[in-house]
């Protein structure tokens, strides 16, 4: 027979162990989107965050009309670890470890408080203190019942918003985010720099969360110091030139998703540049580009190839994926604390990397073609145009066509010398075409390049259109209609500028 099981009791330090699950790595903007899940979890439909800027104690609150806690439920809430992750969970629970209310709270604030309220007469509080555990005559866990006396200025938000049940969580002493006393910032910089934060918050929040933003039915609020936020789409479902893929699922039944965009080309959206930054997102076009994990609504990543090996880079920046998966999951796509990082399973990456390869072929095409490929699979015949990639295995260089509509009358025009002259200086241009240059400043300042002829005056872009347009007429015999159709079609005069003076032009010949 086996003795007695012996052991010792090795309750962790509480200070030491709080001041340790600080460096968990979260943002503001995550830790934010942290309480959120709680709010959401309870069945919130209004959230507000109010962030105060105050030299001697700012702070921030996030206060919901969700269910509310009795006070047993706030206790266990309260604790560490309240949750096993291997635990069934419903549906619609965006939590997982029992962490993220304190790790979240933690990582930016040295006092957390929380009120509760399932009645209007009754609110229950609980409050972990870091400087209250740190001090030598406390042991243990003590979470304290009752306000810090500084608080109760800001503890008012359950009364603000006149609720009768939902719950606020107020952070204060925000030393992760004002900065050490060792660092000396100005009261100025620090300022700035919360501001700065907190625009930080409302960007990543209203991509997290826009499923839940833009429901036509128990649509969910969020208020960011007055001021609604507003959800933003990653994929422009509601943009004529955005191409979709019809929802795939997983062949061998597992409960995964997959639904491709090809977002359009910059040329479609015209002259309006504020959205065309805003539909390349937070980070920009090339950083967003990729695929985007959500897990019971909730944004988990937002514009990632998972491991897939591959780069992000300016050729695919067009392509967006959107993957659904359970909360179930969790533990298979190694969801982190923070809800930040996922790693697909081994048996998911085949079927991934082969649907996305495909979206990735069709975004090139239509980044290259400037988005002339229609979706479905069906392509148009692409316009000519007077460049032209020539590919030898994995060599390749640019050419430029001597058969387009436009250079094509020139050349036949010369006599062979001339054409001799002319074939000699159209190599030097081509072999001299720096490639490598090109892909380097795009890729660091995609949104810098200019579209052709857009810094030409428009009275010498009519000269050049008039002229190509009597050069086309003379060679080819078309009428003046059928010539302006194909400058039109040619992919030569593809910028807005261009297209409106061959309108006007074509109105004044006819």
């Amino acid at each position: 027979m086996p003795g007695p099981i012996t052991f010792d009791e090795v309750p962790p330090d509480a200070s030491a162990m709080i001041e340790s699950m600080r460096a968990h790595g979260y943002t503001l903007w995550t830790a934010l989107a942290d309480l959120i899940d709680n709010s959401i979890t309870a069945e919130s439909r209004h959230i507000w965050i109010d962030a105060r800027w105050d030299s001697t104690s700012p702070w921030i609150s996030v206060t919901d009309d969700g269910q509310g806690m009795s006070e047993k439920t706030l206790v266990n809430a309260m604790r560490l670890g309240s949750q096993n992750p291997i635990q069934q969970r419903h549906a619609t629970d965006l939590g997982r470890f029992g962490l993220g209310l304190k790790t979240a709270s933690f990582s930016q604030a040295r006092r957390l408080t929380v009120l509760t309220r399932r009645c209007k007469k009754r609110t229950d509080i609980r409050r972990w203190d870091l400087d209250h555990l740190a001090r030598p005559d406390v042991r243990g866990w003590q979470l304290l019942r009752s306000l810090h006396q500084d608080s109760e200025a800001h503890a008012d938000r359950l009364d603000f918003y006149d609720l009768t049940h939902g719950t606020q969580v107020l952070l204060e002493v925000l030393d992760r985010l004002t900065g050490a006393q060792s660092q000396a910032p100005s009261e100025s910089q620090q300022v700035d720099h919360f501001l700065e934060q907190i625009e930080r918050v409302r960007v990543h929040i209203s991509m997290v969360f826009h499923r839940f933003l833009s429901k036509s039915e128990e649509r969910l609020e969020i208020t960011l110091n007055d001021r609604r936020v507003a959800p933003w789409d990653p994929f422009l479902e509601r943009h004529s030139a955005t191409q979709v893929e019809p929802e795939s699922s997983h062949p061998g039944g597992l409960p995964v998703t997959f639904k491709g965009f090809v977002l359009p080309h910059a040329d479609k959206f015209g002259d309006d540049t504020k959205a065309h930054k805003r539909a390349g997102g937070p980070a920009g076009w090339n950083a967003q580009q990729g695929f985007y994990l959500y897990r019971a609504d909730r944004l988990i990543i937002a514009g990632d190839w998972l491991q897939l090996k591959w780069q992000k880079e300016e050729h695919f920046k067009l392509a967006r994926i959107k993957l659904d998966i359970p909360n179930s999951m969790d533990l298979d796509w190694q969801i982190d604390v923070k809800k930040s990082t996922a790693s697909p399973p081994p048996v998911l990456r085949p079927w991934l990397k082969g649907l996305a390869s495909k979206l990735r072929d069709r975004a090139v095409a239509v980044y290259r073609h400037r988005g002339e490929y229609r979706q479905k699979g069906q392509v148009e015949t692409p316009p000519e145009r007077p460049w032209r990639q020539v590919r030898n295995g994995n060599e390749y260089r640019y050419q430029i066509f001597r058969g387009h509509p436009l250079l094509a009358p020139l050349i036949r025009s010369l006599s062979t010398t001339k054409r001799q002259e002319l074939e000699t200086l159209l190599k030097l241009i081509e072999e001299t075409v720096p490639v490598e240059t090109i892909w380097i400043e795009k890729s660091e300042n995609a949104e810098g390049a200019t579209p052709p002829f857009a810094n030409m005056p428009d009275t010498q872009l009519r000269k050049i259109i008039e002229m190509c347009h009597a050069v086309m007429m003379k060679d080819t015999g078309k009428t003046a209609g059928e010539a302006w159709e194909t400058l039109l079609e040619s992919g030569t005069f593809q910028t807005g500028p261009a297209h409106a003076i061959i309108a006007q032009l074509r109105t004044e010949t006819s």
